[in-house]
């Protein structure tokens, strides 16, 4: 197939280039701006394979999206690109409201101009997926799962930003029949993930002796998927999804956060140990803003109407996540002499950023 993947230098999206290149010999065309958190070197292992292309664009300017659209011709278009830090967004919320919301307007707008100009059979073989969060549901309480029917209650900027793109691609379904999908995931983690979030932090900090910064209590929990199921899950979803539908996607994989970093800790006190238990350098933070409670996701529409299961269970895909970042200083490096790890998103007397 011929496939436009927008973030595709960026941490799920580079997984997803890479499934599609190097196990289904698709034609990609990688859509990506560079921002901080998109870097080349996560597709590396494709860059020199036939049918796959690296354009570096935002998907905010139209006229370049459109021609790209036009040229290249595809068949699905995969839209992840989006700004994803929650602490960023925090002090920050513009470049969210730019990327995320406007940005998939562009990207919806130009590709609906593009399908009006397609054939029959064409038009009804063309896919736009949507790519999105569990966040947009909000806070759990201790007890049930984000199912696709949740109502959607936003806590961040960032958040927010998301759900918004949500109702866009869902009323470009309904109000043009444009035929389009929308995913929302679960917390991803794996290689090439850049080091502001909370795995590769612990794992990169811990590898230097740096304290290890745990927000509050530690007690928030997520449900921790491995970034190469999901990318295969977002396959399936495009491939096979309903015109106008959601799937969730997620690992059933709960964990508080404190105990993500203590199993972070032995699996470095086995790999790279030290005279003092990693553990040893767990810090207490102040708490992030309006951070929500927990996070977990139902994906049973997902796993009995389309067939996908996650692959990688948390202790299986934890221990490949450290072995990677223990393997592949080339990789994050050049990453952290940008962001040394710094805590990001911290409200001061003075008015935030917008």
């Amino acid at each position: 197939m011929r496939i436009i993947v927008t973030g595709g230098a960026g941490f799920i999206g580079s997984a997803v280039v890479r499934h599609l290149v190097l196990n289904k010999g698709d034609e990609v065309l990688n859509l990506d701006k560079l921002t901080y958190a998109g870097t080349e070197t996560s597709v590396r292992a494709v860059s020199n394979r036939e049918g796959y292309r690296f354009v570096q664009a935002d998907v905010c300017d139209r006229a370049a999206v459109a021609q790209l659209i036009e040229n290249f011709r595809p068949e699905r278009i995969m839209h992840l690109a989006a700004e994803s830090h929650v602490d960023r967004s925090i002090t920050g919320a513009k470049d969210f409201i730019d990327t995320n919301v406007m940005g998939t307007f562009t990207m919806l707008e130009c590709a609906r101009q593009y399908w009006l100009t397609l054939s029959s059979k064409e038009k009804e073989a063309f896919r736009f997926l949507h790519v999105s969060t569990d966040e947009v549901y909000g806070s759990l309480g201790d007890e049930g799962l984000f199912t696709e029917q949740t109502p959607y209650d936003p806590s961040s900027p960032y958040s927010a930003s998301k759900a918004a793109s949500d109702h866009l691609a869902k009323a470009w379904a309904r109000t043009y029949g444009m035929p389009v999908v929308v995913s929302n995931c679960s917390n991803n983690y794996g290689p090439y993930h850049f080091p502001e979030k909370l795995i590769p932090l612990i794992i990169l900090n811990a590898l230097g002796q740096k304290p290890l910064p745990v927000y509050g209590s530690g007690t928030n929990i997520r449900d921790w998927l491995y970034v190469e199921d999901h990318a295969r899950a977002l396959d399936i979803i495009a491939e096979r999804g309903k015109i106008g539908e959601t799937y969730n996607v997620g690992g059933r994989n709960e964990r508080r956060n404190i105990d993500v970093v203590i199993r972070i800790c032995e699996l470095m006190d086995r790999l790279r140990p030290q005279a003092q238990p990693h553990s040893s350098l767990i810090t207490y933070v102040t708490d992030r803003p309006g951070h929500d409670a927990r996070y977990a996701i139902d994906a049973n529409k997902l796993e009995t109407e389309l067939g996908w299961k996650a692959e990688e269970n948390f202790d299986t895909g934890i221990e490949k996540t450290v072995r990677w970042y223990l393997e592949n200083e080339w990789w994050w490096s050049p990453l952290r002499q940008d962001y040394s790890g710094s805590r990001l998103g911290l409200l001061s007397e003075k008015k935030a950023s917008v």
